[in-house]
């Protein structure tokens, strides 16, 4: 889910830019899992790393490049998932 989103939010910086408005500061991204936060800024080689898809290296070469930034919010404090996930 964060490459799809590292790929929207390129994308948003992308056509900021080509209406004059480039924005140097890396976008924030916020995630609900540390493990997947850790990775992507540090990828370097590990046995449970070892088949992660393509789409996760380049959220890993975003972070590398500062066009992303990935921030960690719990799981219960995140107001989309109230959207996107049923209620009890």
């Amino acid at each position: 889910m964060g490459a799809h989103a590292t790929k929207e939010a390129i994308w948003l910086r992308q056509l900021l830019a080509e209406l004059g408005l480039p924005d140097d500061d890396p976008t924030i991204l916020q995630m609900d899992s540390q493990s997947a936060i850790a990775i992507a800024k540090n990828p370097q080689f590990h046995n449970r790393t070892k088949y992660i898809e393509v789409c996760h290296h380049f959220l890993c070469r975003q972070v590398e490049e500062e066009k992303i930034e990935l921030d960690y919010v719990p799981t219960n404090d995140q107001v989309a998932d109230t959207l996107t996930k049923g209620l009890n």
